[in-house]
């Protein structure tokens, strides 16, 4: 079955760099579009990972393959940061790890005992908050799952991911970190032989999981935050008329357009930043202490209860 693992809708919030966040949301999909994409696709299962928050996954729960996911922000003194793909959570558990955030070790050994499957996303990306070497090598050390294709990253990041974590003894899962329709199911994670959502997140918690699709480029990213900022101005221009602060950001956003035709430029420079960021981070990772590697086929104790495999399975 196939799953895409790391995808947004418009529950994801506002952009989270300087004044965009004022003016414009990360993604302005409906979660039912996004299931109605991700299934013509050729996705068997569905389910989003809003930037903490599960609304949209909620919202989605009664139809056929879904279940609720979540990109939690693990929040890292000096106001670092790493996001970590958590799936198949209910209410409760997802109140309780928000309410872990600021606490690591507390985060991590909740996420064990609740026998939660999790991955760190992208973990050589430029643009997804501050880290340090530390960083990685405790999300490394304590989780299972690793990001090792983001059909939103250039190779070469996807790349680092995928050898951190084949020397941390992590096995790999793929997703599309799709902002907009047109990038859901572009990568997605596969686990061959489940025959439902059970089985397929059963296979998550074992380690059975296979990344499949391709990198991101140049081109998918100029063309998801041209769509963003069309999507953002038609929304806001939509709504102006509804209240004084739409109105003053749709204002905002028409003073703004002679700036638009740059949006190719500054992509061109964010694509180059990734790749030189994720090159210079990952030789200062592969130079320090290396987490140890974990033997093939090793699973976590805090995961590892009641996951006897039977014969011929």
């Amino acid at each position: 079955m196939r799953c895409d693992l790391h995808v947004h809708s418009r529950c994801s919030g506002a952009v989270n760099l300087p004044v965009l966040r004022a003016l414009g949301r990360e993604c302005y999909s409906e979660p039912r579009a996004v299931y109605e994409q991700a299934r013509r696709r050729g996705m068997d299962l569905v389910t989003l990972t809003d930037h903490d928050t599960v609304e949209g996954a909620l919202e989605l729960r009664d139809l056929p393959g879904t279940f609720v996911s979540v990109e939690l922000t693990c929040e890292l003194p000096g106001g670092r940061e790493l996001h970590l793909g958590v799936w198949d959570l209910d209410a409760r558990q997802h109140q309780r790890l928000q309410a872990l955030r600021p606490d690591p070790e507390g985060l991590f050994a909740y996420l064990a005992e609740e026998r939660l499957p999790a991955c760190v996303n992208h973990p050589f990306a430029a643009l997804t908050g501050r880290r340090e070497i530390a960083d990685l090598h405790l999300a490394l050390r304590n989780l299972d799952l690793v990001e090792s294709l983001n059909s939103m990253m250039p190779d070469t990041t996807n790349a680092y991911g995928r050898r951190a974590g084949e020397d941390a003894g992590l096995r790999a899962v793929g997703g599309s970190d799709a902002h907009t329709l047109g990038s859901v199911a572009r990568a997605w994670t596969e686990v061959q032989g489940a025959r439902s959502a059970r089985d397929f997140l059963e296979g998550l918690r074992r380690g059975f999981s296979l990344p499949r699709g391709g990198p991101g480029g140049y081109a998918r990213l100029t063309r998801d935050v041209i769509a963003v900022f069309a999507l953002g101005y038609g929304e806001n221009l939509r709504l102006a008329s509804h209240s004084s602060a739409h109105a003053a950001r749709a204002l905002a956003m028409l003073a703004g357009l002679p700036v638009l035709g740059l949006i190719p430029l500054v992509t061109a420079c964010i694509h180059w930043h990734e790749r030189v960021f994720a090159a210079r981070v990952f030789r200062e990772f592969h130079r320090s202490e290396r987490p140890r590697r974990r033997p093939p086929g090793w699973v976590s104790p805090g995961l590892s209860s009641g996951l006897a495999l039977e014969a011929g399975q």
